[in-house]
């Protein structure tokens, strides 16, 4: 095998494993558990499972942990296997389910009690813990914990039989309950749940616990290197314990990295899974929470997410990655690749007196200033447009260099205006803008020299498409939501600005946009429809990200 250079810890172990002959090949998993919508930090542990196998010619597994059937559904490995598929991976026919190996799994569970290293248990739920002692004191056997290997069998069996009600009695591995590992005094392997599961139907009334059938899986599949995130470094002891007491060879090796912390963002599943149920979101798919589906929906792209992964890089230390980062990299490309587009999200009214009633004109205007072949459209120009509220004031401060009484704005590709009065309403607010334009400025240029300062976009009202715009920010106004005061919750931070809508006016392509196409609307950002709201008669477009890019110059100033 030609081994590639290794770009990080995780894979400069497996180049080792290689060199030395202890590895002859690079088989990885990705096993998420099917009870909510998978994340950017899922994403994360997607890219690295996949690139890490593809950079040495090896496998990776997509394995549902659906050990829960309490908490799992269909539609959450529908969307799962949508958003892997969707970030550009492909797992082939290695689609693999932990209740595929639920015989198996039992078997092992067996074993264990035949070999003395497991035993039926009947502490309840605070004995457990009151049994299995603190980090500074060691736990005490349970009364059960020496019961013969025949008695344990037996009650085991009838715990499979449906015998026994839920919380009665589990599965316990045998190992020390003095361990100063709190996951190795002896463990839950079994507990009893009478649910039925989302595949194996009403087979099964107990089932293995995680820890239990994650190692195990591994070892039935094959995979040689089980990279996790590093709150399980914890239990890799316990995921060695069970391949060893079993004595199986050619074991899996459990290697951890530091999962995603994100700015402003939630990544607890939970308190994701609480944002929808309490409807302070529209869903998993929400463009503001950081599920794959909501960004998706939001108009990142899967390169965009893959780029922004390769960026984080992988490590062993935890850390808070900038939000802005994120926003960068979708930025970075869509500004190579997105449609130029005029839309006015807060409408004034202009009207062009000088301009003959009923006349219209095309107008040339740039598609892409960053692509030299993206070339020009054609816009319709006329008497009355619709301009930005904010680019006109009555009694603007200096240096505004917009619209204002006595000034004169350039309007994108058209021409030259200038102010000549405004209508009102009885409560003084201002109806429409009257201007006159300059002929002689088509194009946006004066033959005579006039310089102005001010360019302003603009939409041809009487083709004026409607639409409902949508712009988002951050869904927390609290940095880092992991370091909560006591007393308060992740959820007391909700932003309250975190989308508004706006009633806009577009220029007429824009009703023909589809849900691939991404557009800049000039100085607000960069758009995309919405792909659950927008139908036949209503136009709904989702602002990606704006324009502004923090991250990019905090960078350069660095």
């Amino acid at each position: 095998m030609n081994i590639p250079e290794p770009l990080n810890f995780i894979q400069e172990i497996i180049v080792n494993d290689l060199k030395t002959g202890k590895r002859t090949k690079v088989h990885t998993r990705f096993p998420p558990e099917p009870n909510g919508y998978i994340h950017i930090g899922h994403a994360k542990s997607i890219c690295l499972n996949f690139g890490t196998a593809l950079k040495f010619g090896g496998k990776t597994n997509l394995r549902f942990d659906d050990t829960n059937p309490t908490k799992e559904d269909v539609e959450y490995v529908d969307s799962i296997r949508d958003d892997v598929h969707w970030l550009g991976f492909d797992w082939e026919n290695r689609e693999y389910y932990a209740s595929d190996y639920y015989d198996k799994l039992y078997e092992f569970a067996e074993e264990l009690i035949k070999k003395g290293k497991a035993y039926v248990c009947e502490l309840k739920g605070d004995e457990v813990s009151e049994y299995r002692g603190t980090l500074t004191e060691p736990g005490r056997p349970s009364p059960w914990r020496n019961r013969s290997v025949e008695e344990n069998l037996d009650l085991f069996r009838r715990m499979r039989a449906g015998e026994f009600e839920e919380g009665s009695c589990f599965l316990r591995a045998k190992i020390d309950m003095a361990h100063p590992n709190m996951n190795m005094r002896d463990p839950a392997v079994y507990r009893i749940k009478k649910a039925s599961h989302h595949r194996t139907g009403n087979k099964w009334c107990i089932y293995p616990m995680y820890d239990f059938a994650h190692p195990l899986s591994d070892w039935i599949e094959g995979i040689t290197h089980s990279i996790c995130t590093l709150e399980f470094e914890a239990h890799r002891p316990l995921y060695d314990w069970f391949l060893e007491a079993l004595e199986l060879p050619d074991r899996p090796q459990q290697i951890e990295f530091a999962r995603l912390n994100l700015s402003y963002t939630v990544m607890s599943k939970r308190k994701l899974l609480e944002l929808v149920q309490s409807k302070r979101v529209m869903g998993w798919d929400d463009p503001r929470m950081p599920t794959v589906c909501g960004l998706r929906r939001r108009g990142y792209t899967p390169s965009s997410i893959r780029e922004f992964c390769e960026r984080i890089g992988i490590s062993k230390a935890d850390s808070m990655v900038d939000i802005n980062l994120l926003y960068f990299c979708i930025r970075e490309e869509l500004n190579k690749s997105a449609q130029r587009a005029m839309a006015v999200l807060d409408p004034l009214k202009v009207v062009i007196d000088n301009w003959e009633e009923g006349r219209e004109e095309e107008v040339d205007v740039e598609n892409n200033p960053e692509n030299p072949n993206a070339g020009n459209r054609k816009v319709i120009f006329g008497r009355e447009i619709y301009i930005e509220a904010s680019d006109f004031m009555e009694n603007p401060p200096k240096k505004y260099f917009r619209l204002k009484p006595d000034g004169e704005v350039r309007l994108k590709g058209a021409y030259f205006i200038k102010y000549v009065g405004v209508d009102k309403d009885a409560s003084g607010n201002i109806t429409q803008i009257h201007c006159t334009y300059d002929p002689a400025t088509k194009g946006g240029d004066s033959p005579d020299g006039r310089k102005v300062k001010g360019t302003i976009h603009w939409v041809y009202a009487p083709k004026a498409v409607d639409a409902e715009v949508r712009l988002f920010d951050n869904l927390f106004t609290l940095e880092n939501t992991g370091d909560i005061p006591e007393g308060k919750d992740p959820l007391d931070y909700l932003n309250p600005n975190s989308m508004i809508v706006k009633q806009a006016k577009l220029e007429p392509m824009l009703g023909k946009a589809t849900l691939e196409d991404r557009y800049q609307f000039m100085r607000s950002g960069y758009f995309c429809l919405d792909s659950r709201d927008t139908q036949e008669g209503r136009l709904v477009f989702n602002r990606t990200v704006e324009l502004k890019d923090s991250w990019g110059k905090a960078q350069a100033k660095a």
